[in-house]
């Protein structure tokens, strides 16, 4: 299995970990996971991942948006789209 699909499996559980927390443990929650964030996703994209997933966990009740999985969704599926799209237009 190549990191890719690691990421996808790990993106869920954290995901299924944050919609799972209740709100005292939010507090714990919210910083690891902006900080896990940045340890998965490096440069710029994980530094802004790792601000929006903690914000999305320190937030009452927006625990349910899947911020993991959409931001693997973002850099596997959409980026790699738009390159492919920038390299049929430069050929």
């Amino acid at each position: 299995m190549n990191n890719k699909y690691k990421k996808l499996i790990l993106s869920i559980i954290f995901d299924g970990i944050g919609m799972a927390t209740l709100l005292p443990f939010d507090i714990i929650w919210a910083p690891l996971s902006g900080y896990l964030m940045t340890r998965m996703y490096k440069g710029n994209l994980g530094k802004v991942a790792g601000i929006v997933s903690f914000l999305e966990e320190i937030i009452p009740f927006s625990n349910m948006i899947p911020t993991f999985t959409l931001i693997w969704i973002y850099n596997y599926v959409i980026k790699k789209e738009n390159k492919n799209k920038e390299a049929e237009v430069t050929a």
